[in-house]
C-alpha cells in the first residue's frame, strides 16, 4: 500500500513538473516570437529578392516611378525592377522600386502610391498560379491596376478581379545569385549535366 501511495506521489510530480515546464517554454516562444517581430535583426526580419510583378490585365510590369506607379513596365526596365522584402513570419512584404527607392503604398482613401517611408501587403497565392497583394493595413483592399496600367483604388477591388493578379518573374538577362546558388546535391548525373551547360 505504501509503494502504491509513493508511486501515485511520483506521477503527480512529474506531472506538474512536466506542466510547469510547458508553461515555461510556450512563455518563452511567445516573447521569443514578440521579441523577433517587434525587434528583428537583418536575418530573422525578412528575406529579400529582386524580381518584376507581371500584371494580368496589362502583359506589362508594375513599375515604381517615385510617387508615380503604374503597370506598363517592359521586360528588364529599371523602374519595373522591385526589390522585395518578404518577413520570415507570414507572407508580409514590402515592395521597393530599386531605381526609385519608393515603396508601393496604399493612402486611406485606396490610393497607389510611392512613398520614401515603407509599406506592408500580404501576399496571397492564388489556384490560377498568379499573386494577389491585399493591404495588411487596409483589409480587403488589393493592389490593382486597370487595362490602361493605372492604379485602381482599393475600395474598387477585390481578390477575384484580373487587375489584382500578378505574376513573380525574373526580370530579363538577371540571375539571382541566391537563386543560383541553391543548394544541390552534387552527384554524377548533375557533374555531367553542368558540364553540358558550361560547354
Amino acid at each position: 500500500m505504501f509503494d502504491d501511495r509513493a508511486t501515485g506521489l511520483e506521477a503527480s510530480g512529474e506531472k506538474l513538473l512536466v506542466a510547469c515546464l510547458s508553461k515555461v517554454d510556450s512563455a518563452d516562444f511567445r516573447i521569443y516570437i514578440e521579441n523577433h517581430t517587434r525587434n528583428p535583426d537583418d536575418l530573422s526580419r525578412k528575406q529579400v529578392r529582386i524580381y518584376q510583378l507581371y500584371s494580368r490585365t496589362t502583359g506589362k510590369h508594375v513599375q515604381i516611378m517615385g510617387k508615380k506607379i503604374n503597370a506598363n513596365g517592359d521586360d528588364g526596365g529599371k523602374y519595373a525592377l522591385l526589390v522585395v522584402e518578404t518577413e520570415t513570419f507570414g507572407s508580409h512584404i514590402r515592395i521597393k522600386g530599386k531605381e526609385s527607392e519608393h515603396y508601393i503604398c496604399m493612402t486611406e482613401k485606396g490610393k497607389i502610391v510611392g512613398r520614401v517611408s515603407e509599406c506592408v501587403f500580404v501576399e496571397e497565392f492564388l489556384e490560377n498560379n498568379y499573386t494577389a497583394l491585399v493591404s495588411a493595413k487596409y483589409k480587403g483592399w488589393y493592389l490593382g491596376f486597370n487595362r490602361k496600367g493605372r492604379p485602381k483604388k482599393g475600395p474598387q477591388t477585390t481578390q477575384k478581379q484580373q487587375e489584382a493578379h500578378f505574376m513573380k518573374r525574373q526580370p530579363k538577362g538577371w540571375v539571382d545569385p541566391l537563386e543560383e546558388f541553391r543548394f544541390t546535391t552534387v552527384t554524377k548525373r548533375t557533374r555531367r549535366a553542368r558540364s553540358h551547360t558550361f560547354h
